[in-house]
């Protein structure tokens, strides 16, 4: 039996009002001192200063960094899945040189890894944080604000979680184990939310680059009141988005908090709204 096409218009329309929509819109630190770490932030990357709520923030293309201020400085050991944010450059080496002479601390000098990225002339270096937070610099078409990096126990996993309730938007994914020098980086999945590209990493990876902090651990830490406490996405419609969630099997608290895969603190707030 055909189906009409207005039918199928239909459903299609049905399917993708369906289709969890989100945005990213922000990673919170636990600081110290926020107006030190923004002027450091907005003096070394392509940010800016801005209110966001009232509060001083950092405005980065299309989301924030928000710092919440803590009397003690909050552990920055990589033993949650949070492991680095990171800005692009499109002359890495010239960057290096730049923030060497800025005075930038670096916990790993600029290295070719090439092969990795399978790009001539692809390097990172990680920037040492205003709270030891690791920030990454690397090889991109441009200077923005440009990736969240996590570890998890099982990426591909991970990965599905955030397509199927946020809507995340697959850029790849391998099942497969790979080494790169000696060190695993896959299973691994990369998606996109906005202009933020979210890569996934095996948990083997964080225990072979950390290998006293992950001697006897058997699983992540969370990611609460840590340097990089936790990440959020905004939609259009809290209720419904929180009702769905629920739904899903996903707790959300009644201040939008949900723990997402590998115990990584998520928030959700109302509208991706620049104020």
């Amino acid at each position: 039996m055909k189906i009409p096409f207005i039918c199928c218009l239909v459903t299609l329309a049905a399917f993708a009002q369906d289709k969890p929509t989100a945005h990213f819109h922000h990673v919170h630190l636990n600081s110290t001192d926020p107006a030190a770490a923004i002027e450091f932030y907005t003096h070394h990357f392509d940010c800016e200063k801005a209110t966001y709520k009232g509060q001083d923030a950092v405005w980065a293309q299309k989301s924030w960094l928000l710092f919440n201020k803590v009397s003690t400085p909050a552990p920055f050991e990589v033993v949650s899945a949070i492991w680095h944010i990171g800005w692009g450059a499109e002359d890495m080496p010239g960057t290096y040189r730049r923030q060497l002479d800025m005075g930038t601390v670096f916990q790993t000098p600029i290295t070719d890894i090439s092969g990795l990225a399978s790009t001539p002339n692809f390097f990172y270096a990680y920037v040492d944080g205003p709270e030891h937070e690791l920030i990454e610099l690397n090889t991109s078409t441009h200077h923005h604000f440009g990736h969240l990096h996590l570890f998890s126990s099982d990426p591909v996993a991970a990965a599905e979680w955030y397509v199927n309730n946020f809507g995340a938007v697959s850029r790849g994914r391998s099942r497969e184990p790979r080494f790169y020098k000696g060190f695993q980086v896959s299973p691994s999945a990369s998606l996109m939310m906005d202009n933020v590209n979210i890569i996934i990493f095996p948990m083997e990876h964080a225990r072979q680059t950390f290998p006293e902090l992950w001697k006897d651990r058997k699983s992540f830490e969370s990611s609460k009141n840590r340097a990089i406490d936790h990440i959020a996405f905004s939609v259009d419609d809290l209720a419904a988005a929180k009702e769905r969630l629920r739904k899903a099997g996903i707790e959300v608290s009644s201040d939008g908090f949900l723990e997402g895969p590998d115990r990584i603190r998520i928030e959700l707030v109302a509208a991706n709204e620049r104020e």
